[in-house]
């Protein structure tokens, strides 16, 4: 182990261009020699977020080999799992290698821990990529990886399948900031509500608007908008493409009476769902963009160009306790849980 203490924001192994934060960095020194506050993990898996491998998947012809490939050649040449074209990560899970004396925590070596920080700033080294689940945007591979002390991370529980765990933790800020952005008596459209962000956020939704509230939900397939409804937390469950603002926006109409959305979530992992987000909600309201296809600038022009006056809302990930929030979702639901067993398990 490095005898240096490092950066607590990692500027210590960024490699290009200097001077910046390791997310926005070209390049990260990836070297598994840690540093005093930071720590090592050898990596079981990875779970690419949905935006990055939805084009990862389209740019390979859903061929998992060259997927494999491109991911290791993107690893090789940043020192991390950054989507050039998407800018977009996801996260890990692995068994603890080293601790620094000064990394906080009472983590010890052989624990297994699911990071909760984006691989777009995580240092990481692959030495084998050994399986692309098509399915799941998960990958099997051998690795190191290295956390700093500022990264927030979940010990791996027992009673759920490694797997569900990792699909969960991916997108565990979604459901917290649900949980704390709707209000009883809300009117919540939620878009791609039929992934797992998107189920998540539903679940909370369904909780906190109440008797009073309306919740809505927006899939675009078919048997997702089946598995919605099974669940029973939408009062209304909509089958529509969400990059057709106007048909979106028609259909928000048509069932909130012309009131729009309070609240409207955006879970969707491909671009040009800004506009369909801003129209489906009033005047006054809020639109959270958890999506990482969403482009901002878009989405800024576009409600200043619709004439819209509603408040815009980049989804962060982190929220204090949001795993424990995440993971109680699946302990609480027995449906979700045996869901998202059936996806990912």
């Amino acid at each position: 182990m490095n005898d240096r203490h490092g950066h607590p924001y990692g500027l210590h192994r960024v490699l290009e261009p200097g001077g910046v934060l390791p997310q926005p960095a070209w390049r990260l020194d990836a070297s598994p020699e840690i540093y005093d506050n930071e720590l090592g993990i050898d990596v079981i898996r990875l779970n690419i977020d949905s935006a990055s491998f939805a084009q990862l998947k389209k740019e390979a012809n859903g061929d998992a080999d060259a997927i494999g490939r491109r991911i290791l050649q993107i690893v090789r040449e940043r020192g991390k799992m950054h989507n050039p074209v998407t800018g977009s990560g996801g996260m890990l899970i692995g068994r603890v290698a080293e601790v620094g004396p000064r990394f906080p925590g009472k983590l010890k070596p052989g624990d297994k821990v699911a990071t909760l920080v984006s691989l777009t700033l995580t240092p990481l080294v692959l030495e084998e990529v050994k399986r692309v689940h098509l399915d799941t945007g998960q990958v099997d591979v051998k690795g190191h990886a290295v956390l700093f002390e500022t990264g927030p991370y979940a010990l791996l529980p027992d009673d759920l399948p490694e797997t569900v765990a990792l699909a969960a933790l991916d997108v565990c800020g979604a459901p917290a900031q649900t949980a704390r952005l709707v209000k009883d008596g809300d009117r919540v459209v939620i878009l791609g509500a039929g992934g797992k962000s998107g189920l998540l956020s539903l679940y909370y939704a369904w909780k906190q608007a109440g008797t009073r509230g309306q919740v809505i939900a927006l899939e675009a397939g078919e048997r997702a908008c089946e598995d919605i409804r099974r669940l029973g937390w939408a009062h209304e469950v909509i089958c529509i493409d969400a990059t057709d603002p106007v048909a979106v926006y028609e259909s928000v109409s048509r069932v909130t009476g012309g009131r729009m959305a309070d609240l409207t979530i955006n879970c969707v992992n491909v671009p040009e769902t800004e506009f369909s987000a801003i129209l489906a909600t009033r005047d006054g309201g809020t639109v959270c963009f958890f999506s990482m296809a969403v482009r901002f600038t878009t989405a800024a022009l576009g409600a200043e160009g619709l004439g819209k006056d509603v408040n815009m809302l980049i989804g962060n990930g982190f929220v204090p306790g949001h795993a424990d929030l995440t993971l109680q979702a699946l302990r609480e639901s027995r449906p979700l849980r045996e869901l998202f067993e059936s996806r990912y398990a």
